[in-house]
């Protein structure tokens, strides 16, 4: 990716005051939960603590002592593994669904001297961090900087997203938690990667777009072999005589060659599992027409964005990240007739009714019953 983006957490608030960060090593909002080790250990103090009194033998009280520093030990120094420790975690700039990406983890260690021991990271919600971290020891002063694998299942908009550190160091009795928040907004992109079916219908428009743009103009392009279907009126005679087959007089197009994507949002709440297959499609032909150095128009009721001209790629599958399917006005009909023409719609006839010539050699209509979006039951369930 050209860019990353950067965002830092923080379990102690950064530079504060010296009593505002005594206060925080005292008050992390760390959660702890007893392990089976703390537990037996817990129940251990408790029958010597009955023994010593019911004994009243010296030695006893000086082992329950011991026991209870151990525990006061513990906490007081698992708290302080968890206290100034600092999060960045690094992104890249581009974020598709259903695409394993790269990404860097870095964890510092703020205090001045005293390590970190034993130290796990894990992912809460939806963070994309796939597998958990663990940290033998983090020095004081020290930056440990980790590649990680991120994967984000579905498009849209990730806000809640947080981690955990947590440790059991010294003893084991407990592990305690502390965990840290994203504050800014990540953007995941629709899959640009082919589902079943979407690369037979690039190939398909691949085929219909040239077609349609070789044979509309009137500037010669060439002279070529006839094929089915072809109308008659572009045959070249002196040649089929020459060669004794059917050869037909190839245009150029007048126009730039322009293909526009045109995605209806106006969708029933019952084909939302269809719209979801529409937008993924979608993604994947602007993403894989741009890469092919495509001029490209994507338009919706809400917005038009013309690639490369106005914007980049990457704006339409923003928009697309970000879509959801609502009732309301149709989608309005193109005004050029010159652009070769892809439309999803959920409801072909509203489209025919707004004033769409549906039927045009220049239209690829994408509907609930097309082949290549078409949702099968179990995915529709």
């Amino acid at each position: 990716m050209a860019a990353e983006n950067r965002q830092r957490f923080s379990c102690d608030g950064g530079n504060v005051a010296v009593w505002s960060r005594i206060a925080a090593w005292l008050d992390l909002g760390v959660r702890q939960q007893i392990t089976r080790t703390g537990l037996l250990f817990s129940l251990a103090c408790v029958l010597v603590g009955l023994a010593a009194f019911a004994s009243a033998n010296n030695l006893l009280f000086l082992i329950l002592a011991a026991m209870l520093a151990t525990l006061m030990i513990s906490g007081l120094v698992s708290r302080l593994s968890l206290s100034g420790l600092e999060l960045e975690f690094v992104l890249p700039e581009h974020i598709a669904a259903r695409r394993k990406l790269s990404g860097h983890i870095i964890v510092r260690n703020m205090k001045t001297w005293m390590p970190s021991f034993s130290i796990h990271l894990t992912a809460q919600g939806n963070s994309g961090l796939r597998a958990p971290l663990y940290y033998p020891v983090i020095p004081g002063r020290v930056a440990i900087d980790e590649p990680v694998e991120l994967y984000f299942e579905k498009r849209g908009s990730y806000r809640e997203n947080s981690f955990r550190f947590a440790t059991r160091h010294p003893f084991g009795f407990a592990e305690r938690r502390v965990s840290v928040f994203l504050r800014r907004e990540i953007i995941v992109y629709p899959s640009i990667d082919p589902r079943p079916g979407f690369e037979d219908l690039l190939v398909s428009l691949s085929g219909d777009i040239d077609s349609w743009f070789r044979g509309s103009g009137h500037d010669f392009y060439r002279i070529r072999p006839y094929e089915a279907l072809e109308s008659a009126r572009h045959v070249d005679w002196k040649a089929t005589a020459h060669t004794g087959d059917l050869q037909v007089r190839e245009f150029a197009h007048e126009q730039e060659q322009t293909v526009a994507l045109f995605l209806d949002v106006d969708a029933p709440q019952s084909a939302e599992a269809w719209f979801e297959r529409a937008v993924d499609c979608c993604a994947y032909l602007a993403w894989t027409m741009s890469r092919r150095g495509a001029t490209l128009r994507f338009v919706s009721q809400d917005v038009e964005l013309r690639c490369p001209d106005e914007t980049d790629v990457y704006a339409i599958l923003k928009y697309l990240a970000m879509i959801a399917p609502r009732r309301g006005k149709p989608l309005a009909p193109p005004h050029d007739s010159n652009v070769f023409q892809v439309v999803f719609s959920a409801s072909p006839e509203r489209l025919a009714d707004a004033g769409w010539n549906l039927d045009e050699p220049q239209v690829r209509l994408l509907g609930p019953d097309h082949a290549a979006i078409a949702v099968a039951a179990e995915d529709a369930a």
